[in-house]
């Protein structure tokens, strides 16, 4: 898969390495010319420009990819890369550094697939580490499996199902589930599958394919 990742910050260039090392094409936009470098001699293809231009994430192969990240530490920036990136069918995730607060989703939400908070997500992991907690679980973990959020489109064959019923290949499992675009949580037993929903899934790198294949079925 091909992706545009806006910004090579600390998050920018973790989350381009980790495609890299999963076998995806990656190409970074950067405006600061001292990153540009340090990404091109990552091994990155580097465009040096704006984020909110649109002439820059043509150069740098929107029409081609599959997903946008605008993951710089500017909102606005981030939140135009998506913008245009939507406009020609992209999915799209946007970095936000500021506090979770219900307006703040509420004013992205619809305009971008997924909204991300690494600040937030370093805070409950040194929150874990303070309680004694084990991160080296995780990490052991994360070289072996990747995470990923998958749309139900109407068609799929998961429709109708209960989350806990799901049996996907290479023993993924569904760890959330959100509508629409609600906020994702941990489903119910109860919870049953529907078209428009998201399923948060966490799968073996090797079988992640088939596991979307899996949730699509026949579905466009």
């Amino acid at each position: 898969m091909s992706f545009i990742i806006v910004g090579y910050g600390r998050v920018g260039r973790r989350t381009a390495h980790i495609l890299q090392s999963e076998g995806h094409e990656v190409v970074i936009v950067e405006h600061d010319p001292e990153r540009v470098e340090w990404a091109r001699r990552d091994g990155f293809d580097a465009i040096e420009g704006d984020g909110e231009d649109e002439r820059v994430l043509l150069d740098a192969g929107l029409e081609d990819a599959q997903a946008v990240g605008g993951l710089t530490g500017d909102l606005n920036v981030n939140f135009a890369a998506c913008v245009i990136a939507n406009g020609f069918g992209c999915r799209t995730v946007m970095r936000i550094d500021e506090d979770y607060r219900q307006e703040i989703y509420e004013r992205y939400a619809a305009d971008v697939d997924e909204i991300v908070y690494p600040e937030r997500l370093g805070a409950a992991g040194a929150k874990t580490a303070l309680l004694g907690g084990d991160l080296n679980v995780l990490a052991d973990l994360t070289q072996e499996f990747t995470v990923a959020t998958l749309d139900v489109h109407p068609g799929s064959p998961l429709i109708g199902k209960r989350v806990v019923e799901v049996e996907l290949p290479g023993d993924a499992r569904i760890y959330a589930h959100g509508h629409d675009k609600e906020p994702m949580e941990i489903p119910l037993p109860k919870t049953v599958i529907e078209a428009g929903d998201n399923l948060a899934v966490l799968a073996p790198h090797d079988a992640i394919g088939t596991v979307q294949e899996a949730v699509r079925g026949g579905a466009a």
